[in-house]
């Protein structure tokens, strides 16, 4: 099956317009946030990592409820809920910071919804288009799926460098905060879409513990998972709360940062078109190895190396990181049983994102302790050590990709 015939089959282009406007605002966010932040009066990067930190840690709270929640209700409505309601606190968030001061309860209420709508979000958006979109076409829906998002959020990153360097955070943060309503909205106009499941009297409890079963007998899901759980803490310590600092004392601030992010985001776009076309044997093998490329990333912000190093190495560490969401999906779809999928993923995001706040909470505390270049020394260093590690295991380096959906049947 073709790109056309994926786009032409029905709700598939309306998911593809809710997935571009809310990646659009993805993309603008985290500059938008970062710097109003710091620039912001008693603002720090330890703000900014507690602020980042508290969203992170409710939604890993949420995440093992949200597969569950998904599962029962409709993967598509709760998708369409959690973006439409996970918006309304943000325009509150962005009334206070038009005042130049947001209050500690205002960015707890914000980002504490925003993190538990993420962590239902997140395996209800896995299982959206296995309900949308024919069989044979999943891993090229999945991987356009991810080049519209991330076209999107190349668009959002480079505007939202400019949009908060001369029209300020507030304007940013009120942008992104549309883009979910505006996702939600679209994304329920087809929420009666519910695909087939076996007959369920169970509780929320014995589903949640099922889900947990099914998780555990995948080796090597949970040691990828159990993997990325620490390489997420260094890229958010990095990424999030580090980079925007370094570019303010290193660089001009927001629009260098944007122009990293944006070089991380086309990097994203590239992995997509190589998504749609490429097969690998041992898919899990690869990526692992390719996943080092993320401390070629975090060794960059160590001196700093110059902005454009920095930016080329963000590139490769995206295309790299859409690999992985565009295989690995496909990988879950053809061997997870589909009833349980979103639960899987939903311990699959739990794991992932794990010690994220970690990495977020820690990183303004370890910079003023022992200073920047040693705190990305680091993170590159669990990098390198995580992917040793996990590749040892070998269920990790011998599976291999199921052609089709047979084994989950």
């Amino acid at each position: 099956m073709n790109l056309r015939d994926i786009i032409a089959q029905r709700y598939v282009k309306r998911f593809l317009l809710a997935r571009f406007v809310s990646n659009f605002g993805n993309g603008m966010a985290p500059i938008a946030l970062a710097f109003g932040i710091l620039h912001m009066r008693g603002g720090s990067p330890t703000e900014l990592g507690w602020v980042l930190g508290a969203s992170s840690t409710t939604m890993l709270v949420m995440a093992p409820f949200g597969g569950v929640i998904a599962d029962k209700f409709g993967r598509v409505k709760i998708m369409g809920l959690t973006d439409l309601w996970g918006s309304i606190p943000l325009y509150l968030q962005c009334a206070f910071f038009a005042t130049g001061h947001v209050p500690v309860w205002v960015f707890l209420f914000a980002n504490i919804n925003f993190g538990l709508m993420w962590g239902i979000f997140w395996p209800a958006q896995s299982g959206v288009m296995p309900a949308i979109c024919k069989e044979e076409a999943l891993q090229k829906a999945n991987a356009l799926t991810n080049f519209i998002s991330n076209a999107a959020m190349i668009l959002g990153a480079a505007i939202g460098g400019i949009i908060v360097a001369t029209m300020g955070s507030t304007t940013g943060l009120l942008i992104d905060a549309a883009t979910f309503s505006f996702s939600g909205i679209v994304v329920l106009s087809f929420g009666h879409i519910i695909p087939k499941r076996a007959d369920n009297e169970n509780s929320m409890l014995d589903d949640l513990v099922h889900g947990w079963k099914v998780f555990l007998s995948y080796r090597w899901i949970v040691a990828v998972v159990a993997g990325f759980g620490f390489i997420t803490m260094a890229w958010a310590m990095g990424e999030n709360v580090l980079g925007p600092l370094i570019s303010i004392k290193y660089f001009n601030g927001a629009k260098s940062w944007a122009f990293v992010l944006t070089c991380e985001s086309v990097g994203f776009l590239v992995g997509s078109v190589i998504g749609l076309r490429i097969k690998l044997k041992y898919p899990m093998r690869f990526m692992m190895a390719i996943t080092s490329t993320l401390a070629i990333y975090m060794w960059a912000l160590v001196r700093p190396q110059s902005l454009t190093f920095i930016a080329v190495s963000a590139f490769i560490w995206g295309i790299a990181l859409d690999l992985w969401s565009s295989v690995w999906t496909t990988a879950m779809v053809r061997q997870v049983p589909r009833e349980s999928l979103s639960r899987v993923s939903s311990f699959d995001a739990m794991g992932s994102f794990l010690f994220r706040p970690v990495g977020l909470m820690i990183a303004g505390p370890l910079a003023a302790t022992i200073g920047i270049p040693r705190s990305m020394e680091i993170s590159a260093g669990v990098v390198i050590l995580v992917v040793v590690l996990v590749l040892l295991v070998p269920e990790v380096r011998n599976m291999q990709m199921p052609t089709s959906t047979e084994s989950n049947q």
